[in-house]
C-alpha cells in the first residue's frame, strides 16, 4: 500500500467542519495523516492540565473512516506558559540574544526543564494511544534543527569534545589551536563558536554543528524510548537543507522509517530537485539498513512551490501534482504525505498551500490531488536497486560553508545536485560511510573532507573492481580539517602541484567544445592517462588503474558532465 495524505491540524478548526474533513479526505483516497504536531499549548494548557478530549474524538473520526494516524508529539513548539515559566529555555543566538517565544522550534534542546516538558508530554501521549486502532506510526517532534549558544550548551559542548577526544592535548592537535595562539589549557576554557572578531578555527565550527546534531538525536532518543513501549514504529522528519545541523546519515540508523519533507526551491527544475531528495532518502535508508531502502515522503506542498530566488509562492502546471508524487514514487517512497491539509485562515503559514485551498475542495489543486490519490489504491511501493552511487556527505557540506576556504564560489549541494541529473537516474545518493560494494560507478564530486575511514572505504571500492570518479578539491582535508596535502595522490596517479580557484565569470578552455569552472587543478600525471585536456594542453580529465579498478579524476567543473557515463 502507497500511504497518501498529510499534516491535519483540526484544533485549527471548529469541530463541526471535522465529518467533512473526513468525508473529503475519503473522497481524495487518503489513508494516513498526521495529528498533533504543533497542538502542545491544546494539549497541555497549563503545566499540569491535560486536554486529551478533543484528541479522542479526532482520532475517533479518523479510525471509524478507516484512515490511519501518524501521532505526532508536539515538541518542537513549546506552549507560552512554559516558556514564561522556563525563559532559560529559550535558545540563545550566536551573538549572545536570547529569543523570545513568538514563533516555532524556540526551545534550547539542553535546558533540563525542555527536555523534562517533552519527555512528560511525550509519555502522557503514548500512555494514551499505544492500543489506539487508527495509530500506525509516532512522529517525534518535526523538523529538528535548533542551534543554541547558550551556557548550558557551552558545557555540553565541553562533555561531548571529552568523550570525543579524551584530553585537552589531543583537542589542541585536532583543532590546530597553535594557530592564533588558541591553544587550549583545560577543556573547560572551550566555548561555543559565538561570535567573535574574525575567522572561527574551522575544526570547532564543524566540530560544534556535530556536537548539536548529537545533542537533538539525544533528545528524540528519548521519546523514542518512551513511544517504543508501545509496539508502533517511530520515526521523525528530515527537513532538508544547508542550515540543518543535523547529521541525517546518523539518524537514519535511530528511526524504524525514514522520513524526508521536500520543498523544491524553483518551479522549472522542481523534479530533478525531488529526484535528487528521494535518492537521497533512499541512500539514507539502504545505508542505514532499512530493507530495501525503504522510506517516506511526510511533507511537501501541494500544488506550488515556494521559489525563494523569485520570493514568490507559485503554482505547479496542470499535472505538476501527479508529476510530483512520482519523482517520489518511482525513486521507493512507501507514501506522498502533503503539509497540509486544509489552508490556515491564519498564522504564520497562512499562505502556505493546502489540500483543500482557501477557496474549498471545488478547485483544480483539490481534484487533482483527488485524482492522485484514488489512482494509487492497490499500488505498492517499488524497489528501486540503482548501479550507480553519488556519494553526497552532510559533514563535507557543512566543511564546506566555513569562512575559511579559498573560495566562497562552491556550492556543494548545488554541484552534487547537477552531477545527479547527469547521471540520469535512478541514482543511490549515500553517505561517505555506506558500504560501496556492488555498485558498478561512484561518483563522489567536491569531497573536501576525507577521514582515514572515507580513504580507506574509496580504495576498497576500486580496488574490487569499481569505476570511482572523483574531482578537484577532494580530499584537501581530514575530518578536523586539517589540510591533507598529496592524500589523494597514489588513488588518481597524479600529482596536484597547484589549485586554483576561479570567480564566477572566468572558465578554463577545454578540448573541443568544454569548458572548466570553479576551479582548476595543475596535474602532473603519475601512471594515469589523459582523457581530456585543457586547450593549452594540461590535463583536465584523468583515468588510473588501481587495483582491479579505475579512477576518474576531473580537475575542473566542466560544463559537460558527459563523462561521467562515457565508457
Amino acid at each position: 500500500m502507497i500511504h497518501f495524505g498529510g499534516d491535519y491540524n483540526p484544533e485549527q478548526w471548529p469541530e463541526k467542519v471535522w465529518a467533512d474533513d473526513v468525508e473529503l479526505m475519503l473522497r481524495a483516497g487518503v489513508n494516513l495523516v498526521t495529528v498533533g504536531v504543533f497542538s502542545w499549548s491544546r494539549l497541555q494548557p497549563g503545566p499540569g492540565e491535560f486536554d486529551f478530549g478533543w484528541l479522542d474524538r479526532v482520532l475517533g473520526l479518523l479510525g471509524d473512516a478507516g484512515i490511519g494516524v501518524c501521532l505526532a508529539t508536539p515538541t518542537a513548539s513549546p506552549p507560552p506558559w512554559f516558556t514564561r515559566a522556563h525563559p532559560d529555555s529559550m535558545p540563545v543566538t550566536a551573538e549572545g540574544v536570547r529569543l523570545t517565544h513568538g514563533s516555532r522550534d524556540t526551545y534550547c534542546v539542553n535546558a533540563p526543564a525542555y527536555r523534562e516538558a517533552s519527555l512528560r508530554i511525550a509519555r502522557e501521549l503514548g500512555g494514551r494511544y499505544a492500543n489506539h486502532g487508527a495509530v500506525r506510526l509516532w512522529h517525534v517532534h518535526n523538523e529538528y534543527g535548533t542551534t543554541c549558544f547558550c551556557d548550558r550548551c557551552a558545557a555540553a559542548f565541553r562533555l561531548w569534545l571529552a568523550d570525543r577526544y579524551g584530553d585537552v592535548a589531543a583537542l589542541n592537535d585536532a583543532w590546530s589551536t597553535d594557530f592564533w595562539s588558541q591553544r587550549y589549557g583545560s577543556l573547560d576554557e572551550v566555548q561555543p563558536p559565538r561570535a567573535t572578531q574574525y575567522l572561527h578555527n574551522p575544526a570547532q565550527l564543524l566540530d560544534y554543528r556535530r556536537f548539536v546534531s548529537d545533542a537533538l538525536l539525544s533528545h528524540y532518543l528519548d521519546q523514542r524510548a518512551v513511544l517504543q513501549e508501545s509496539a508502533i514504529p517511530v520515526t521523525t522528519n528530515f527537513v532538508l537543507g544547508g542550515w540543518v545541523p543535523v547529521d541525517h546519515a546518523r539518524w537514519a540508523r535511530e528511526v524504524d522509517l525514514v522520513a524526508i519533507d521536500d520543498y523544491p526551491p524553483t518551479v522549472e527544475d522542481h523534479v530533478a530537485h525531488r529526484a535528487f531528495s528521494a535518492d537521497m532518502a533512499r541512500g539514507w535508508a539502504r545505508a542505514a539498513g532499512h530493507e530495501d531502502g525503504r522510506w517516506v515522503l511526510m511533507e511537501h506542498a501541494p500544488g506550488a512551490v515556494h521559489d525563494r530566488a523569485g520570493g514568490a509562492v507559485r503554482p505547479l502546471p496542470p499535472g505538476g501534482i501527479r508529476d510530483a508524487a512520482e519523482a517520489y514514487l518511482e525513486r521507493g517512497a512507501t507514501g506522498v504525505m502533503y503539509f497540509q491539509w486544509r489552508a490556515s485562515r491564519g498564522g504564520a503559514e497562512q499562505w502556505h498551500p493546502g489540500m483543500v485551498p482557501h477557496q474549498g475542495p471545488d478547485t483544480p489543486v483539490y481534484a487533482e490531488i483527488s485524482a492522485l490519490g484514488t489512482s494509487l489504491a492497490g499500488r505498492t511501493p517499488e524497489v528501486v536497486t540503482p548501479a550507480t552511487a553519488l556519494i553526497f556527505d552532510e559533514q563535507t557540506m557543512w566543511a564546506w560553508q566555513a569562512p575559511h576556504l579559498p573560495t566562497h564560489n562552491v556550492d556543494y549541494e548545488a554541484v552534487c545536485r547537477r552531477w545527479h541529473r547527469a547521471l540520469g537516474g535512478p541514482v543511490d545518493v549515500l553517505p561517505l560511510s555506506a558500504p560501496l560494494a556492488g555498485y558498478d560507478l561512484v561518483v563522489a564530486p567536491l569531497l573536501y573532507l576525507l577521514p582515514p575511514a572515507g580513504h580507506a572505504a574509496l580504495r576498497d571500492y576500486v580496488r574490487g573492481g569499481g569505476t570511482l570518479v572523483l574531482t578537484f578539491a577532494s580530499g584537501l582535508a581530514d575530518e578536523s580539517c586539517r589540510v591533507t596535502p598529496g592524500a589523494l595522490d597514489d588513488l588518481i596517479g597524479a600529482r596536484i602541484i597547484r589549485h586554483t580557484p576561479l570567480v564566477p565569470a572566468e572558465t578554463v578552455a577545454l578540448a573541443g567544445d568544454n569548458a572548466g569552472r570553479l576551479w582548476f587543478d595543475d596535474l602532473e600525471p603519475a601512471g594515469a592517462s589523459v582523457l581530456l585536456r585543457t586547450a593549452d594542453g594540461r590535463p583536465a580529465v584523468i583515468e588510473h588503474r588501481y587495483g582491479a579498478g579505475l579512477v576518474r579524476y576531473h580537475a575542473t567543473d566542466l560544463e559537460d558532465l558527459s563523462f561521467l557515463t562515457e565508457e
